[in-house]
């Protein structure tokens, strides 16, 4: 994967970042793959969890040094970064990947699964044989089929707020007493933009979905693009986006859903939602943030 120039090392004699003009809580350089000690380090990570305000804190981070923001969950059984199993070297470049072919690949791969008879539940084959193929993906994918419906437009830009400052907006709403995330250590990593960070520290939590994570930071890349998401949070085997510029009608929220369903299958498919549709309105409608988890 192509790299800027790290700027972790700096850290080592300069624990505060005083020469980055930050005041860094006490923290550690983590190095650790599953592959053994990298040869620079991935990332530097708090030593306690973050309160609401540290996130909003390491922003300037980004324009004074290249070192992009996120919150990691060291909490339960797999927080231990040790355990996290990063594989930086397994990553190649988001830059050298399109969203939209990353996208359409993956649609027609998984909106075929939905299409075809389930020979473990009797009942939908039955329905399928009654009705016809687009019975079965009426209760699953509609409004689409088959074919890979394209990419969703951008939101109008009126609709958007600052995109930094929503991150720190979700940042904060996951280090509050009672968030879900079980112990948030804010973390920097060196990155050309947030869609990135996945890559440049080799996050595993998708793997058994896709073995390259820059394919699906590319199309982070993407949504940043033309939802202002931000990489907020990683947990061992979730992702969590703050947004910007959400959908605000259903039809725009269905189109983002696709992308949704074609990026992480299991958020429909094994989530709340049974169906695009409905994932589409509570999920997609006007969130401000947006998280991923893949069996």
């Amino acid at each position: 994967m192509a790299t800027l120039p790290n700027p972790l090392p700096t850290l080592a004699a300069d624990p505060s970042g005083s020469s980055f003009g930050l005041e860094l809580p006490a923290g550690s350089l983590i190095d650790v793959t599953a592959e053994g000690p990298a040869d620079e380090p991935l990332l530097w990570c708090a030593d306690k969890p973050a309160r609401p305000g540290d996130y909003d804190a390491l922003q300037p981070a980004r324009r004074a040094a290249g070192l992009l923001p996120v919150l990691l969950d060291l909490g339960g059984d797999q927080g231990a970064l040790d355990e996290w199993q990063l594989l930086p070297d397994e990553a190649s470049y988001p830059g050298d990947h399109d969203a939209e072919e990353v996208l359409e690949e993956f649609w027609e791969e998984y909106a075929a699964d939905e299409l075809a008879p389930d020979t473990d539940y009797p009942a939908k084959e039955a329905v399928t044989e009654n009705f016809g193929e687009r019975a079965t993906y009426d209760g699953t994918i509609a409004p689409y089929g088959p074919e890979w419906p394209g990419l969703a437009p951008a939101t109008e830009p009126e609709s958007a707020v600052d995109p930094d400052v929503r991150a720190a907006e979700v940042a904060d709403s996951l280090t509050e007493s009672g968030s879900w995330l079980k112990e948030p250590r804010l973390a920097l990593v060196p990155a050309r933009r947030s869609a990135d960070i996945p890559a440049a520290i080799g996050w595993s939590g998708q793997i058994n979905y896709e073995g390259d994570v820059a394919r699906l930071c590319a199309v982070l890349r993407s949504w940043e693009d033309r939802f202002g998401v931000r990489v907020v949070a990683l947990t061992f085997d979730q992702l969590v986006l703050s947004v910007a510029a959400p959908p605000t009608t259903q039809e725009e929220a269905e189109a983002v859903a696709a992308e949704h369903f074609a990026f992480c299958p299991d958020n429909v498919t094994q989530g709340h939602h049974e169906t695009l549709r409905a994932y589409a309105q509570q999920a997609v409608l006007n969130q401000q943030a947006w998280s991923f988890w893949w069996d």
